[in-house]
């Protein structure tokens, strides 16, 4: 699961304009996977977008690359 918590750390550190505070932490159960991204607050902007546009295409992308996992996926951002 580590390639989907560097997928998500990619995808957000090409939007934001402060990719060092990027962090993303993963937690696993027994049939899901919870991703948290937290980023800079002034970047908050950025991740959501537009009436929640960019962070829903996100969580799609995650969806779509966790897809052979069996498992679902939640992306928080914080």
């Amino acid at each position: 699961m580590a390639d989907l918590k560097q997928t998500l750390a990619n995808i957000a550190k090409a939007i934001v304009d402060t990719p060092d505070d990027v962090m993303v932490t993963i937690e696993e159960e027994e049939d899901s996977i919870t991703l948290t991204l937290m980023v800079n607050p002034d970047d908050m902007g950025m991740v959501i977008g537009r009436h929640g546009k960019i962070a829903k295409a996100i969580r799609t992308l995650m969806k779509a690359s966790a897809a052979g996992s069996g498992k679902k996926i939640n992306v928080d951002i914080r």
